[in-house]
């Protein structure tokens, strides 16, 4: 099957077009009687936005790792405008950069915590060889 806006190949079963963006539904009542709403290649309603993975930016913001968590944030909170305007592509890119973010702020955070136990514990280590009480 091909896309009637951009000419694109799409799978048989597609709902949206994945180069363009455009649906690929014939009518809208074609959705309603399959029992719900139809679900696109990138596994999103038609009529719902892709996660926005607002609360995991805020929380890894919060607590993890500021910068990552802000870039986070940012691309979670565009999630929905790029969705309602059209953009059904930059909506996708958004939440998977929102997801993406959010667990390098995580990860981030994990590594740090790491690395200070391991010198916290060298300066343990430290003291009790007494090289710290002289």
């Amino acid at each position: 099957m091909y896309c009637k806006k951009c000419g694109a190949e799409v799978a048989d079963n597609a709902v949206v077009c994945g180069n363009c963006g455009a649906s690929l539904l014939r009518d809208s009542s074609s959705a309603n009687n399959q029992g719900g709403a139809a679900y696109g290649q990138g596994g999103y309603s038609q009529n719902f936005p892709p996660p926005s993975y607002l609360v995991w930016a805020i929380l890894t913001t919060i607590f993890c790792c500021l910068p990552f968590g802000i870039v986070s944030i940012v691309n979670a909170a565009s999630v929905e405008s790029r969705f309602r305007s059209g953009d059904v592509q930059g909506a996708l890119r958004a939440s998977a950069n929102a997801k993406k973010w959010a667990i390098a702020a995580a990860i981030s955070w994990a590594v740090i915590l790491v690395i200070y136990f391991f010198f916290a514990v060298m300066v343990g280590v430290a003291g009790i060889a007494g090289f710290g009480g002289l």
